[in-house]
C-alpha cells in the first residue's frame, strides 16, 4: 500500500483530484456486510484514492476499525486510512495500537485529540496526550506511517480563543509531522478559502489542505451533525432546508446539487482533492462525482 502524502505529490492523470472517503464503523453484522459488501463496492467503482474510517469516542470503535480497514486493504485492494485519538489512552496504548496497524500493513493514519465518550469537555488521560499535535510527534517518530490530521475552516468549536488560534495549532501539528490535512465539513466555501490561503499565506503551511465535503440527505440529520461539529449552515441553505422540511428525498436531491456546486468551486480553485463523508451510504456521492465527471 502507499503513503497518501505521494498520491497528492504524484502527477495526476489529466489533472484529476484525489478523492477519498470517510466511513464509520457500523454497530451491528449487518451495517459491517452493508458496508463492504454494498456501499464499498459500489463507491468503488468510482475509481477512489484511499479511504478513511473512523474511531468512535473514546476509542469505542478500536478492534472495529482496525478490521474494516485491514479488510478493505485485503479485500478491496484500496488505501485505507485508520483514525487514532488521544483520549483513554496512554503512550504505550497508543503504541500498541501502531504496531496493530502496522502488523496489517497499514501505512497511513490520521491523528485526531479526539472526543470523549458521552461528550464532556475532553481529559487528558495520565500517561497520554494532550494535543493532537503531541500524538503527531510521537507517531512521526516511529519513522514509517503516514500522518494525517484534522483541520477545521471554521475553528474548532472547543477553541474558545476562535479561529486563529485553532489554525495556529493546526500549523503545530503540521510541524510535528503531520503530511496532510483533512477538513471538517463546511457549506460555505469563502470559510475554506479563508482558511486555506491564511495557513498557506500567513503560516507558511505547504503540505496539501484538502476539503471536506458531506451530501446533504435530511434536515434534521444535517442540524444534528452541524450542532455536533460546530459546522454553520449558512442563511440561504438553512432557509431552502426549511421550505423542504421532512421531504427527505427532495432535501437529498437538493443536498447533491449544492454539493456538486461546491465542490466545482472547490476545484476551479485549486484544492488538490476532496473527501467526501459518506456516512457508510454510496448513491448522493456516487452522483456528486458522476456530475463533476470523476466518477
Amino acid at each position: 500500500m502507499k503513503f497518501v502524502r505521494d498520491l497528492y505529490a504524484a502527477p495526476r492523470p489529466g489533472g484529476r483530484p484525489v478523492i477519498s472517503f470517510e466511513f464509520f464503523p457500523p454497530k451491528t453484522d449487518e451495517g459491517d456486510r452493508n458496508l463492504l459488501e454494498k456501499t464499498l463496492p459500489a463507491l468503488q467503482r468510482t475509481h477512489p484514492d484511499f479511504c478513511s474510517v473512523t474511531y468512535g469516542a473514546g476509542g469505542s470503535t478500536r478492534e472495529k476499525t482496525l478490521m474494516i480497514v485491514d479488510r478493505i486493504q485485503r479485500e478491496h485492494g484500496l488505501i485505507a486510512v485508520a483514525h487514532l485519538t488521544c483520549v483513554g489512552a496512554t503512550r504505550e496504548q497508543i503504541q500498541a495500537l501502531l504496531n496493530q496497524i502496522k502488523a496489517l500493513g497499514a501505512k497511513n493514519v490520521l491523528a485526531l485529540r479526539g472526543d470523549p465518550p458521552g461528550g464532556g469537555e475532553f481529559q487528558v488521560t495520565s500517561g497520554g496526550f494532550e494535543f493532537s499535535s503531541q500524538l503527531v510527534r510521537f507517531i512521526r517518530e516511529q519513522g514509517d506511517l503516514c500522518i494525517g490530521v484534522a483541520g477545521f475552516p471554521e475553528g474548532h468549536i472547543a477553541c474558545k480563543q476562535g479561529k486563529y488560534a485553532d489554525w495556529q495549532h493546526l500549523r503545530e501539528k503540521v510541524e510535528a509531522g503531520a503530511d496532510f490535512v483533512l477538513t471538517q465539513l463546511f457549506f460555505d466555501n469563502t470559510d475554506f478559502f479563508e482558511f486555506r490561503d491564511h495557513l498557506v499565506r500567513k503560516l507558511g503551511v505547504t503540505v496539501p489542505v484538502v476539503p471536506g465535503i458531506v451530501a446533504i440527505l435530511s434536515g434534521a440529520q444535517i442540524k444534528k451533525f452541524t450542532a455536533l461539529c460546530g459546522a454553520r449552515i449558512p442563511a440561504p441553505l438553512g432557509t431552502k432546508l426549511e421550505e423542504l422540511g421532512a421531504d427527505d428525498d427532495g432535501t437529498a436531491e437538493f443536498g447533491i446539487e449544492y454539493a456538486t456546486k461546491q465542490c466545482e468551486e472547490l476545484l476551479r480553485a485549486g484544492v488538490p482533492g476532496i473527501h467526501f463523508y459518506t456516512l457508510n451510504k454510496a448513491p448522493a456521492t456516487v452522483r456528486i462525482l458522476q456530475n463533476l465527471g470523476l466518477a
